[in-house]
């Protein structure tokens, strides 16, 4: 029997080889860095188990993920591999962390407390990453925090403090004077700390130098394609394409409106395609009457609004025998990247690459896959 999930025949393709083309261009780029992979989200939507096997074949030993569960479900894929937990242990959670093997990164000074207490149980410190806000005001130590620590440095004494991170807020805006700042405040943070290796530089922050570079760097959305550097070209490679079929085909010859909310009129002469793609597969209710796709060589515009299921597309310039039911669509593609599709939708790549919905027919090609 058919899997359900296949049956729209819109197919996901994620390219591993571009995935592990993009880790070592990263990595290249910082040379005197450890660079890790940020596989947060489910591989930034694309899939974290395969993400994972691909960039420790290429020599990944360091992952990031946000919750537990996401360490949890690549624990036994890497069993090797450090694997931190960006957001850290929940209270009660501790044991758990510990058992695994995992690295819980200490957001706050009862975080330090909780991980000290837990390895006390385990009769020894447990390793961990202490990050501390240098500009971000979400997670970390704050300034309060900080000057605790700088004045009774035993506070960490019971946490064996494998790196001390913080994260950059503005990287993708090289000239923005705030990430500057806060590798000032970062480099005088370290000066009031233990010392220990440093991590700070994200995606788009591994290209502002080796001044952001430290020990460890973390890319994530750049390993799938997203640009680190906008408006500059995107030295990564495309990782997704996303193809759709054409479920059918209208002829409209007489004034008319298409979708919900006739927010697009015709006045005759026009064909429409609709192929299976709505916003419960990721593709973007604000792309309604903004997007675009490809068909063959042709630029098509998604008209009228995205609906849940279906997405209308203008195909009255492309010739007959190319725009016919069955036809396979490029929604998503190298002439038409994530990058753009968030652009077009008001968002960002980011969005449009965790969207991806599970009613796609995934196929991985590349690194063994």
């Amino acid at each position: 029997m058919r899997d359900p999930a296949h049956a729209t025949g819109t197919t996901l393709t994620i390219d591993l080889d571009a995935v592990v083309a993009n880790y070592r261009l990263l990595s290249a780029t910082a040379p005197g860095a450890e660079c890790a992979g940020v596989v947060k989200a489910n591989g930034y939507g694309l899939g974290a188990a395969p993400v994972v096997r691909a960039l420790a074949a290429a020599g990944c030993r360091t992952f990031f993920v946000a919750h537990l569960g996401e360490a949890l479900a690549i624990r036994g894929i890497v069993p090797d591999a450090t694997i931190a937990v960006l957001n850290g242990a929940a209270p009660g959670a501790e044991g758990e962390f510990a058992a695994h093997g995992l690295l819980p990164v200490l957001n706050s000074l009862e975080a330090v407390a909780a991980w000290t207490a837990e390895g006390e149980r385990a009769g020894a410190p447990l390793p961990a990453i202490l990050h501390v806000d240098t500009g971000m005001s979400r997670l970390g130590l704050s300034d309060d925090e900080l000057d605790r620590v700088a004045a009774d440095p035993s506070l960490l004494d019971g946490v064996a403090l494998k790196w001390l991170m913080s994260h950059l807020a503005v990287a993708e805006a090289p000239e923005h004077p705030l990430n500057a700042e806060q590798r000032a405040r970062f480099g005088a943070v370290r000066a009031r700390l233990p010392v220990m290796p440093a991590s700070l530089a994200n995606s788009s922050g591994i290209f502002l130098g080796p001044d952001y570079h430290y020990d460890l760097v973390r890319p994530g959305a750049s390993l799938y394609g997203v640009n680190p550097r906008p408006g500059a070209a995107n030295a990564v490679q495309h990782v997704v394409r996303l193809e759709a079929p054409i479920l059918q085909l209208r002829s409209i010859g007489s004034p008319r409106t298409v979708g919900y909310g006739a927010t697009h009129g015709v006045t005759g002469a026009t064909k429409i395609a609709t192929i299976p793609v709505g916003y419960a597969d990721g593709y973007l209710r604000s792309l309604s009457n903004r997007g675009h796709a490809f068909l063959g060589r042709h630029k098509i515009p998604v008209v009228g609004r995205v609906s849940m299921d279906l997405v209308t597309l203008d195909v009255t310039a492309v010739p007959e025998a190319e725009a016919r039911p069955g036809a396979m669509v490029e929604v998503i593609s190298e002439r038409n990247t994530v990058d753009a599709v968030g652009a077009a939708a008001g968002s960002m790549g980011y969005e449009i690459l965790t969207g991806l919905g599970a009613r796609y027919a995934r196929r991985y090609v590349g690194a063994s896959a």
